[in-house]
Order: C-alpha cells, then structure tokens, then sequence
C-alpha cells in the first residue's frame, strides 16, 4: 500500500475550515445553488468526496465523474452509494494518511476520463486535497462539511497551488 503523507497535529485545525465556497444550508437548499453553479460555470469535471454530499447530488440528478466514498458517515458504516459508473476501484487509505494507492487510483480515474467510483477501506476525507490537485482546470470538488452545507472547490491554479503547499507541510511517510 505505502504511504505517502501523514496529518500532522499542526495542519488539522486548518483543514477543518473549508477549503473553497461553503454553501451553508440543509441539502435540498445547496444543491440547489449548486447546480445553478454548474449550469453557470460548465466545469469540466464534477468530483464529489465523501458518502452523503455523493449521495444527495446523485439523488438530485447529479453525476459527478469521480466520487470517492467509504461507506461511512460520521464513523459509522452506512448503505453504499448507487452510482453507475463506468470502473469502480476498491483501496485502502487508513484515517489521516493519503496512500500512494489512493492517490494513483485518483490519479488514474481522472486520466481516464470515465465515471469511476473509489471505494476507501479506511477515511476518504484528505482525498479531497489530492483530487483537487490533480482535477482538470476548473472543475469542481464538493465534499460535506459537517452540519453546515457543502463546500465547492474550483480547481484553479491558484488554489492547486496552496493544496500543494498543504501537502509539502504534511510529513512524508519514510516507504
């Protein structure tokens, strides 16, 4: 598996704060403005991180390309999400780790340009950095954030460039 990079203690506190637009509201409401997004901005890309915000935007007829899911919502094991997707990838990325597994499956699945789903055993939170890292310019990363709404990212430069710098102060696992 190997891993790449380890939370430190230090980055925590700031990887609670949204990472891009938080769009605060109960579901039905931010999807919603969500899509008028979408429809305004056209991304080449939709990715959706984790099981409940993957769920409500398939729910409400939205196919993100990529969605990255564990099957866990607040720790606790919930229902698989229904996706079609084109290859759905299984890996493993324990809790406050990005794997070179997960990060090559995101990888991938973005170079491939199908609908794909990864399946985490472990926690797909920190995901999220790397597919913003790797998404085509410009296309949106959407996770949850807990009991507040939904946070989109876009993908520019600038802020592939501060996911980077993220990444550089997180500790590189000795492989």
């Amino acid at each position: 598996m190997g891993t790449a990079y380890i939370l430190p203690l230090t980055l925590r506190k700031k990887l609670k704060k949204p990472l891009g637009m938080l769009i605060r509201g109960p579901f039905e409401e931010t999807v919603k403005k969500f899509k008028h997004i979408v429809d305004l901005e056209k991304p080449p890309n939709i990715i959706s991180v984790g099981d409940i915000v993957s769920k409500n935007l398939v729910e409400n007829g939205i196919s993100p390309n990529l969605l990255i899911v564990d099957n866990r919502v607040m720790r606790k094991d919930v229902t698989p999400v229904p996706l079609k997707a084109d290859v759905e990838t299984h890996v493993k990325n324990p809790a406050g780790t990005i794997t070179f597994e997960a990060l090559n499956a995101i990888k991938e699945a973005l170079k491939a340009n199908r609908k794909t789903k990864i399946v985490v055993e472990g926690e797909e939170d920190l995901l999220a950095l790397c597919a913003i890292l790797y998404a085509p310019e410009n296309s949106f990363v959407v996770y949850g954030q807990p009991r507040e709404g939904m946070v989109v990212v876009k993908a520019t430069k600038q802020k592939k460039k501060a996911v980077a710098r993220i990444l550089e102060a997180m500790e590189v696992a000795k492989g």
